[in-house]
């Protein structure tokens, strides 16, 4: 698994590892909807694993505004 998120590839193998989303460099700043397996249930996960790899809270609001992987990264890195 991956330990840090230092970069996007580091966030594209931890979406492939802990979710199984295949998400590619140029995936990043498609919409959301683009991509059918992408929901509610994901959003949970990628909170828990974030939460967890970073060990720090993830600030629910801003993934849910978010619209694109890139978007999602984002907030996940944010301090």
């Amino acid at each position: 698994m991956t330990t840090a998120l230092d970069d996007t590839a580091a966030f594209r193998t931890l979406l492939e590892e802990e979710l199984g989303l295949l998400v590619g460099p140029d995936d990043l700043d498609r919409p959301l909807d683009d991509f059918p397996e992408w929901d509610s249930v994901l959003l949970l996960r990628l909170v828990t694993v974030a939460e967890s790899t970073l060990g720090r809270r993830i600030p629910v609001v801003d993934l849910l505004e978010a619209r694109t992987f890139r978007r999602l990264y984002e907030a996940v890195t944010a301090r």
